[in-house]
């Protein structure tokens, strides 16, 4: 199963990407992940990432791509994977799209969690004071959430226009949640 899990921070994507990745025997794709990798692992790709974010700058979308489509040619994907942190913005989703059907590995799934904003707020101030960081008060974590929203609002009609989009309830217990998603996946499951 190939699918891309969306949802504004705070949503639980990378603890649900987690336990969907046991049931589903599929690799977790996470872009932070793959480009902290990338660098460590000092390959081409990763260099330039490392020049680039020493520079301050945002790694390119081509950079990135190039990353996905390596990680995306490796035998473990070959049954699926589980993206998370991307794609971000409509240009990304359309590089993702081309990429995928260019290697025979087109998106199956876009799932969305869909977490009330002020329930958002209350997850990440919560998370913010118990590490300790006074960066994501109230106030900055409402501003980030409306930059997600007008950046990933065409990324989930991209998806719903091509019948691919599930929106789950992202709200209550993480194991309501998953058999949600598990349940939202399921072939039977109404996709549009």
């Amino acid at each position: 199963m190939r699918l891309v899990l969306l949802g504004a921070p705070g949503s639980g994507k990378g603890t649900q990407a987690a336990r969907l990745k046991e049931h589903l025997q599929v690799p977790h794709i996470s872009t932070g992940d793959l480009l902290r990798a990338e660098v460590a692992a000092g390959s081409k790709l990763g260099l330039e990432a490392k020049e680039v974010m020493a520079r301050g700058e945002l790694v390119s979308d081509a950079i990135l791509l190039g990353m996905l489509e390596d990680r995306l040619s490796r035998p473990d994907t070959a049954n699926g994977f589980i993206l998370d942190g991307y794609p971000r913005n409509l240009a990304q989703a359309d590089a993702l799209d081309a990429l995928l059907k260019r290697i025979g590995q087109p998106m199956e799934y876009a799932v969305q969690l869909e977490v009330p904003t002020e329930l958002l707020v209350e997850r990440i101030a919560g998370r913010a004071a118990a590490e300790g960081r006074a960066d994501d008060n109230p106030e900055s974590v409402r501003k980030r959430l409306e930059v997600y929203d007008s950046q990933t609002a065409p990324v989930i009609e991209f998806y719903r226009q091509h019948g691919q989009l599930t929106v789950v309830d992202g709200v209550g217990a993480l194991d309501e949640v998953f058999h949600r998603l598990v349940e939202a996946l399921s072939p039977t499951a109404d996709v549009g």
